[in-house]
């Protein structure tokens, strides 16, 4: 069967799904930012469950996930380092390592982890409640699902993105300065002013905003997307060839590279 173009009038209608998905986005967002920061969102019961995510996708995975970090750093500050000294630009060796792996490296990595982690699975458990009705009574005025559903799973997984990224970074930062100084602190002064230099107050609120966004579009834009399917999926055809995509990936990614080049942008150019 040969290919027909869509026609002129689909365009619209696309455009217009297009921004109604994006709408329908930043109202999930703004109604959960609201609702995790309201005090009575968080009874006994919402904590005990938020306490709950906050284990299962942060702590759990916070050891191995910071040893695979120190493990990818010291490989990454080694190479920097000798092929600084083979051209002569060991002086500039360390903050090249801080600027790019702690600025930018790691943050982006760990949005990329819990989103593949807890983030697509987060948007398939929301997609199956809205399928069972679970989520219903919240068209009606009662935003009692959303606090005890959405909300928990929103600040765990902004928390984790924080948390993983901020431990990281530490870590990051330890092994740079034993790689270079070893276990000695002559070399403390000097590295906390290099570190200081980098981290000017432009740079460091850059950085917090850009984690900041990061957390907020892991924890949004997968159960956003979720809540958008329709109620029963139409069965896929039988010699359809394309592959079906987790909600929101595509969204989330196209956020994320937006964010860090925008990030890029404002901090370079």
């Amino acid at each position: 069967m040969l290919y027909a173009p869509p026609h002129s009038t689909s365009l619209p209608r696309a455009a217009l799904r297009l921004l109604a998905g994006w709408w329908g986005v930043l109202h999930f967002g703004a109604v959960a930012l609201v609702l995790a920061l309201s005090p009575s969102s968080h009874t006994r019961a919402q904590r005990s469950t938020t306490a709950l995510l906050l284990y299962r996708t942060t702590w759990q995975v916070l050891p191995w996930f910071a040893a695979l970090c120190a493990l990818v750093s010291l490989v990454m500050v080694r190479i920097v380092l000798v092929t600084a000294q083979s051209y002569g630009l060991s002086q500039f060796a360390l903050e090249m390592v801080v600027r790019v792996l702690v600025l930018e490296l790691i943050p982006l990595s760990a949005a990329l982890f819990v989103v593949l982690r807890s983030g697509l699975a987060t948007g398939n458990e929301i997609a199956a409640m809205r399928q069972r009705g679970d989520l219903d009574s919240w068209q009606h005025g009662d935003i009692a699902p959303w606090r005890a559903h959405l909300v928990p799973r929103v600040i765990a997984s902004a928390f984790s993105v924080v948390t993983l990224a901020a431990v990281s970074c530490v870590v990051a930062l330890v092994l740079a300065y034993t790689a270079v100084y070893g276990f000695t602190p002559w070399g403390f002064a000097a590295y906390t002013r290099m570190v200081g230099r980098v981290f000017e107050p432009s740079v460091a609120l850059g950085f917090g905003v850009k984690l900041m966004l990061f957390s907020l579009a892991v924890a949004v834009i997968p159960m956003a997307s979720a809540l958008q399917q329709p109620r029963t999926p139409r069965p896929a055809p039988a010699d359809d060839s394309t592959v079906a995509v987790p909600f929101g990936t595509v969204r989330l990614l196209v956020v994320l590279v937006l964010i860090e080049a925008g990030s890029l942008a404002i901090r370079y150019f």
